[in-house]
């Protein structure tokens, strides 16, 4: 089995998001025979944001005498490669101001290709990336999720991270996505603690159910 590890978050080891995927890896590891991992780390090998020229390229346009134009077309046939090629995707998405970090929107945007991993038709758009896992590793400042609705109603509006990871993957074919959460870190050190342990437990017993 192929596992490709994605992480965004550039706190290093002071990230909870990293710390998440981590543990994710290491249970899929514990569970599955012949587990390999590719691990790309997007806070060293950040793909550029999509570029007129970038764009131009993708339809056929003339690279040549662009030698940086050429580096970032290979890295974004690196990086498509690599999630076609894996069955389980892990990623790490912490909420950055109610969205996702830019380095993590600039690798989706290499990842969305029309006629790679999407087409689209008289009937609507049609998912091309289909038989994969996907389990997203969210961290939050604050508390976002629930089933109640919060008093004034603006932490749902402005969640803007989660949601738009499902819709877009499912976008692209895949439905099979899970989300494990570490929220209210920005709270207070014991808060920030105590989520992060939470999340980890759940990823512990989500996978000793698997071996058991």
């Amino acid at each position: 089995m192929k596992v490709l590890q994605i992480d965004s978050s550039p706190l290093g080891e002071a990230s909870a998001s990293r710390q998440l995927t981590a543990a994710i890896t290491d249970g899929l590891r514990k569970t599955k025979a012949n587990v390999s991992v590719a691990h790309r780390d997007l806070s060293i090998t950040t793909p550029a944001h999509l570029s007129g020229e970038i764009l131009a390229a993708f339809g056929g346009a003339d690279t040549s005498g662009n030698a940086e134009l050429q580096k970032q077309l290979a890295l974004g046939e690196e990086l498509l490669t690599e999630f076609l090629d894996a069955d389980v995707v892990v990623i790490g998405a912490p909420m950055y101001n109610f969205s996702i970090p830019s380095q993590l929107k600039a690798w989706i945007d290499r990842i969305a290709r029309a006629g790679r991993t999407f087409r689209y038709t008289e009937k609507g758009p049609v998912g091309l990336v289909t038989g994969k896992r996907v389990i997203i590793a969210s961290s939050r400042g604050s508390i976002f999720a629930g089933d109640t609705p919060h008093e004034d109603g603006w932490r749902h509006a402005m969640d803007f991270q989660e949601d738009y990871l499902k819709r877009v993957l499912g976008f692209l074919g895949l439905t099979d996505v899970e989300i494990v959460r570490a929220e209210g870190l920005g709270l207070s050190p014991a808060a920030r603690e105590e989520s992060i342990a939470k999340a980890r437990r759940q990823i512990e017993q989500r996978f000793e159910a698997v071996a058991a």
